[in-house]
């Protein structure tokens, strides 16, 4: 199987945080280390306070000078807690960019020269975690990695977390990040839509597959009712799917519709630009 990358929109976001919290801890730094030589300056001054009342045999001046050395050592500033660990925003854009990995490496392994994964297509409604297209059509594939079990009624989706025992312990709504809060199957459906009808408009009369692939090893599919999309657990059941294509593509129409995402990726990308 041939993969192309088109972008790579979360190992952007991964990098962008990492730069973004170095930054952070970069700043946090600078502040401490002007706050401690402010301190360091406030000591000295004290210090030379005392040492002159003494130097004068000023004593009680100098008692008083004492004391104020003291309490002047006694409010150094505290040092920034430094990160030496990915935070929970890094170790979770992290787990998304390893599950989207290793749901490309599974397909490769499995499907043959035919195949293509055009990884990070893009247009006006988001984005597609991959398109896989071959002699069986064209698939659209959302990866999450989600630890917990899945129930969705229609394009509602919701997790369920339950700890070793069986007890719940978390639920709550599965939406992505922008204002529009949309479901995985939404998310998916939006994009693959305006690109079916792209598609059906240069003559290519394919009908865009729709899978959201739950990546994590402890993901689960609860009770799902009259869900849009199909929804997986494992590769191997993408794999099925493709075998149920009545009528295969050519290798000429998989050419065709293969230079087409590309450049349709490309013209949004312009555009965003």
């Amino acid at each position: 199987m041939r993969v192309v990358l088109l972008s790579d929109h979360p190992g952007d976001m991964l990098r962008q945080a990492i730069v973004r919290d170095n930054k952070e801890q970069q700043r946090a730094m600078a502040q401490f280390e002007s706050a401690l030589e402010r301190h360091k300056a406030d000591v000295r001054e004290a210090e030379a306070a005392r040492d002159q009342a003494r130097s004068r045999r000023r004593w009680l001046a100098w008692l008083r000078g004492a004391l104020s050395v003291r309490r002047a050592r006694r409010q150094a500033p505290e040092p920034p807690d430094l990160v030496t660990a990915p935070t929970d925003e890094q170790s979770k854009l992290a787990a998304g960019v390893a599950g989207e990995r290793q749901v490309a490496d599974e397909l490769g392994r499995a499907l043959g020269d035919k195949w293509v994964l055009m990884r990070g297509y893009r247009n006006k409604f988001g984005e597609i975690d991959h398109l896989l297209l071959g002699p069986a059509g064209l698939v659209a594939i959302e990866v999450k990695n989600i630890n917990g079990t899945v129930h969705c009624q229609g394009d509602k989706w919701r997790v369920h977390k339950y700890d070793r025992y069986g007890n719940l312990v978390e639920q709550y709504d599965l939406v992505d990040q922008g204002k529009r809060q949309r479901s995985p199957s939404t998310q998916l459906h939006e994009p693959a839509d305006l690109l079916e009808d792209f598609l059906h408009s240069r003559g290519e009369d394919v009908d865009v597959l729709r899978v959201v692939l739950l990546s994590h090893p402890r993901s689960r599919v609860g009770t799902c009712r009259g869900a849009t999309v199909h929804i997986f657990t494992s590769t191997s059941e993408v794999i099925e799917l493709l075998t149920k294509v009545p009528q295969p593509l050519s290798a000429a129409k998989l050419t065709k519709i293969g230079e087409l995402i590309a450049g349709d990726h490309l013209f949004y990308a312009r555009r965003r630009r």
